[in-house]
């Protein structure tokens, strides 16, 4: 995988909320699962669901 697919979902993680402690755990596909996840989602509910996908550990 390319790096700065992981370097861009890192951000966007960052971004709509996600604490730096837990980015830095998840792997680089799973930082990139979860972003292709949270971005189908229109932006004013972004946040809601990524806490909702990092609460309950899968990419939603």
């Amino acid at each position: 995988m390319d790096d700065g697919v992981a370097r861009d979902a890192k951000r966007l993680l960052l971004r709509y909320g996600a604490p730096i402690a837990v980015v830095e755990e998840l792997s680089d596909d799973d930082r990139i699962s979860y972003a292709r996840s949270l971005i189908r989602n229109a932006p004013m509910e972004r946040q809601t669901k990524l806490k909702q996908m990092l609460r309950e550990g899968r990419d939603g």
